[in-house]
């Protein structure tokens, strides 16, 4: 479990927010109010296109630092930073219309990489098996594994922190989940308090330490925004999960089931 602590006065929080806007949703004003009363380091918005990106200009022409990847098939990314990113990559890893982000800003003087993403939900109108989903998180995972500096994987992952996806991605990537032990953070559907998933998520490497996390107010979407302050310390790998051997061959599996499915190899 990630330890929440307060942070020291020669230190500044890392500050992120996500939300996914659901395209379809007009309340544009509302997302541009709570940006600018926020006012976080980092804004990662999910399913964005063209009308999105021009509507909140008036909060993100802030952000000096920009990944804009507006689509119209509800799987566009923008990306806002304050803080410089010093190198940034935009993947189809599985499907040549979904993009992913790699994003390595500069916080207090060392570099955090960055891991944005939205796989397809396995839904019967779009995709009724998860093979495509499951291969874009654990792809991500092996990536953050290999980076093995500090980084956060962070988007809507249409999946839910106990699934068997996410278990092995915790594993596969030996981040942490900021959620455990401190209760669910349900994020979808924000229109229906009866039936809630946390479908969006931060997971985060084991230097960092947790100041706060919030689920924001509904402000229009079927999604809650989610935000999360974070400080870097010391490397405590204390709460890593790690793969057995049964495990590895079924992300390898995972991970060729959803490329051959996927079209973007």
């Amino acid at each position: 479990m990630i330890e929440q602590v307060t942070f020291k006065p020669n230190e500044k929080p890392l500050d992120l927010l996500v939300y996914n806007v659901l395209q379809d949703n007009t309340k544009y004003q509302n997302l541009v109010e709570l940006i600018k009363k926020r006012n976080p380091d980092i804004v990662f918005l999910l399913e964005t296109n063209n009308e999105w990106m021009e509507q909140i200009k008036e909060a993100t022409n802030d952000f000096e630092y920009k990944i804009e990847v507006p689509l119209e098939n509800t799987y566009g990314l923008l990306f806002y930073s304050k803080l410089p990113i010093k190198y940034q990559e935009i993947n189809y890893l599985i499907s040549t219309e979904i993009p992913s982000i790699i994003a390595d800003i500069e916080y207090n003087n060392q570099i955090v990489r960055l891991y944005g993403l939205h796989p397809t939900p396995p839904v019967p109108q779009e995709n009724e098996e998860s093979a495509e989903r499951d291969a874009e998180i654990l792809i991500i995972g092996k990536q953050a594994k290999e980076y093995r500096k500090a980084c956060i994987v962070f988007g809507d992952l249409n999946d839910v922190a106990w699934s068997r996806t996410t278990r092995l991605f915790l594993k596969t990537s030996q981040l942490l989940d900021p959620r455990r032990g401190r209760g669910m953070f349900n994020t979808f559907h924000a229109h229906h308090w009866f039936l809630r998933w946390p479908l969006d998520h931060y997971f985060l490497s084991s230097q960092f330490r947790l100041i706060d996390m919030i689920r924001e107010p509904n402000i229009g979407s079927d999604h809650f925004p989610i935000s999360i302050q974070v400080v870097l310390r010391s490397d405590d790998d204390s709460g890593e999960m790690k793969l057995d051997h049964e495990e590895k061959a079924e992300v390898e599996e995972k991970i060729e089931e959803g490329i051959e499915k996927g079209d973007a190899n």
